[in-house]
C-alpha cells in the first residue's frame, strides 16, 4: 500500500465530507476511494469514519490520524518544496472556490492572468455564493465577499466590491422614475435570496451618513443571473454587483437611480489555510490575486455623482 497517497486520500475525504466528493476531486472513482480507505482502516487496526446513509464523520481515532496525516502531508511539501525551489515554472493544482457573481464575470481575467504565468498549473474553480471555509472544504484559495466569521484561515484583502441601484428604461417608461429614496417602496424589487431580507434597503448619503429605506419584494432568485435578465427585460429595479451591470449602462440597457446615494459595498478577501505553511503555488497565485483584482474592481468601478 502506498501509505502517503492513502493519507492523501483519506484527508480529502475528511475535507469533502463524502466518499464520492473526494472521489471526483481526486479523478478516481468512488469505488477505488472506498477500497483504499478500507484498506487504511485494516492496516491500522482501527474504524477511522463512521458512515451513514447520508453522512460521514471521524471517529476519535479517525480525528487524531486526520490531523497527524494533516501534518505528514504538509511535511513532504514541505520537503519537496526545498529541493524543488530553484525551478523556473510551477506545476500541480490550485482549488478556487469564489463567490458566484464575481467568479463568473472578474475571476475569468484572473484565470487567464494565471494560465499565462504559469501555464504548468493546473486550476479548479468552484463557485458557491456560501462561505467556502478552505479548512473543513478541500479548497486551497476561497474568495469571499461579506464579512466573514470565524475560521482556520488567514484572509487576505483585495478590495471591495460595488454595488448598484439600477432600473431599465422600459420598466421607468410604465412605472415612473426613483427620484428620492421613498420612492423605492413604491416600486417592484428583485433580489438574490438572502441579500435584503429584512426587506429594508441600506444607503450611504453624500455626507456618509446610513439610512435605510424600506423595498417591496416582488421576486427572488438564487442566482444573480436571473436577476439580472429580470431587471434588463423590466421586470423590476433592484441592485446588482457593479461589475456584472457596469455594460449595461454604458450601453443604456440599465440605468443608475440615485447616483448620488451608495449602497454598502462588499469587502472582498482570498482565504488561505492558517494551520499549514503556504505552498509556491497557492503563493504565486494569491500574488496574482492581490496584483490584478483591484485594478480590474477599478476598472469595472461606476463612478458615484
Amino acid at each position: 500500500m502506498d501509505l502517503l497517497a492513502t493519507v492523501r486520500i483519506f484527508t480529502r475525504v475528511v475535507e469533502r465530507g463524502s466518499m464520492s466528493g473526494a472521489a471526483r476531486e481526486l479523478e478516481m472513482g468512488q469505488p477505488a476511494v472506498s477500497e483504499r480507505i478500507h484498506k487504511l482502516e485494516k492496516f491500522l487496526g482501527t474504524r477511522l469514519l463512521m458512515r451513514s446513509a447520508r453522512t460521514l464523520s471521524c471517529t476519535e481515532e479517525g480525528h487524531i490520524f486526520y490531523l497527524r496525516g494533516r501534518e505528514l502531508l504538509d511535511a513532504a511539501d514541505r520537503a519537496i518544496t526545498a529541493v524543488t525551489s530553484q525551478k523556473e515554472t510551477l506545476d500541480g493544482s490550485v482549488r478556487i472556490a469564489s463567490a458566484q457573481c464575481f467568479g463568473e464575470v472578474v475571476l475569468p481575467w484572473m484565470l487567464l492572468r494565471m494560465r499565462e504565468q504559469h501555464p504548468q498549473l493546473r486550476l479548479d474553480v468552484v463557485l458557491n455564493d456560501a462561505l467556502v471555509d478552505p479548512v473543513t472544504e478541500g479548497v486551497d484559495i476561497s474568495l469571499r465577499l461579506g464579512q466573514l466569521g470565524e475560521g482556520g484561515y488567514i484572509a487576505h484583502p483585495l478590495g471591495q466590491v460595488d454595488r448598484t441601484l439600477v432600473a431599465s428604461p422600459s420598466y421607468l417608461a410604465r412605472h415612473g422614475s426613483v427620484e428620492t429614496p421613498a420612492d423605492i417602496r413604491r416600486h417592484l424589487f428583485i433580489r438574490v435570496k438572502g441579500i435584503f431580507g429584512n426587506e429594508h434597503l441600506p444607503l450611504i448619503r453624500a455626507d456618509g451618513q446610513l439610512e435605510t429605506v424600506p423595498i417591496s419584494t416582488a421576486m427572488t432568485t438564487s442566482h444573480w443571473r436571473p436577476m439580472f435578465e429580470m431587471l434588463a427585460s423590466g421586470a423590476g429595479i433592484g441592485v446588482l454587483q457593479s461589475p456584472a451591470c457596469v455594460a449595461a449602462l454604458k450601453q443604456g440597457t440599465l440605468i443608475h437611480l440615485l447616483p448620488q446615494y451608495r449602497i454598502p459595498p462588499f469587502p472582498l478577501h482570498a482565504l488561505v489555510q492558517a494551520a499549514r505553511p503556504t505552498p509556491p503555488r497557492i503563493r504565486a497565485i494569491l500574488d496574482i490575486l492581490k496584483s490584478e483584482v483591484p485594478a480590474a474592481l477599478k476598472q469595472l468601478k461606476i463612478r458615484w455623482e
